[in-house]
């Protein structure tokens, strides 16, 4: 099934954009490689409030989310993640609105460090934060005239979990699943096995639109979602060619199969690649000694 991606987004930074019946987006302007035109926000409610993903330590962005709340009482900062483009305005803004900081728990790596790793994400992981409910998936935060359904989606952090606006159809998938771009599913943070696992999990439910922490909604999103599944499986396969064709090790993989992709997310990229060799390693169809490791060298199974 083709991958359509829509990356007609207008940011409106700082501005707050009405997404939904009751929901409001405002986006940083942190644009990137990584973050798109910018980090999204949303309130959800009318009179009591909650945040989604309240952003970076972005005084602009503390300012424009302050403007957009216009002195309405917010009960709840939900986090999706733990990255620094999504949560660490959570402490300042519960210092001042007095809410209560929701998430699935603090950030942790989907598996420990081997020996002698460095965690190249280190510098994009928000160490700090810590919520005051770690709420289960599929435990429900309630507010006025609201309920949100926590969704666990691993994969792209350990951590990571989207909301569900009940009874509106809307899910707010974070960087789990966005309309511009496939996700970065990175080792040690992500894992590919337990992205897959909840790209399946998210067919089972009957969302009719996603807002996600990047870019625009997902319009479709089963069809959206069957496409992801479709390009990670391709790319599996293309990993697992370049193996059987001679390639040893990540920077060739990476060079050949992402040819036509932006230099500046090669990096990016040989972290895909290991993430899937970490997963064809584990299933027995590709070999390495030790643990697969950014300097590996790797056999077919």
């Amino acid at each position: 099934m083709a991958l359509v991606f829509d990356d007609s987004f207008a940011p409106d930074h700082g501005n707050a954009i009405d997404v939904a019946p009751g929901v409001q987006r405002i986006t940083v302007n942190n644009p990137g490689p990584f973050t798109f035109h910018g980090t999204n926000s949303y309130l959800v409610g009318r009179d009591t409030l909650a945040i989604i993903d309240p952003g970076p330590e972005d005084e602009a962005h503390y300012e424009a989310l302050l403007r957009a709340i216009a002195g309405r009482p917010v009960s709840h900062i939900l986090v999706s993640h733990t990255h620094r483009d999504h949560s660490p305005l959570a402490a300042r803004l519960k210092e001042t609105l007095g809410a209560v900081v929701v998430a699935e728990g603090a950030h942790r790596s989907a598996r420990p460090l081997h020996l002698g790793e460095i965690n190249a994400l280190d510098a994009s992981a928000d160490t700090d934060f810590s919520p005051d409910i770690a709420i289960t998936d599929g435990a429900v935060i309630e507010g006025d005239g609201w309920a949100l359904r926590a969704v666990h989606t691993p994969g792209h952090t350990a951590n990571h979990s989207g909301f569900a606006l009940e009874g509106t159809g809307v899910l707010f998938s974070a960087d789990h699943v966005m309309a511009w771009a496939t996700t970065i599913v990175a080792p040690p943070d992500g894992a590919m096995a337990d992205y897959m696992a909840s790209l399946e999990k998210l067919l089972e439910r009957d969302d009719r639109i996603y807002l996600p922490g990047h870019g625009g909604p997902v319009k479709n999103p089963k069809t959206f979602i069957r496409g992801l599944r479709t390009h990670r499986r391709m790319r599996e396969r293309a990993v697992l060619e370049r193996i059987r064709k001679g390639d040893r090790t990540i920077p060739d993989m990476v060079k050949a199969i992402y040819r036509d992709t932006d230099p500046r997310l090669h990096g990016a990229a040989g972290l895909s690649v290991l993430a899937h060799l970490e997963d064809l390693v584990a299933r027995g169809l590709v070999v390495t000694d030790g643990n697969p490791a950014l300097n590996g060298v790797f056999l077919p199974g």
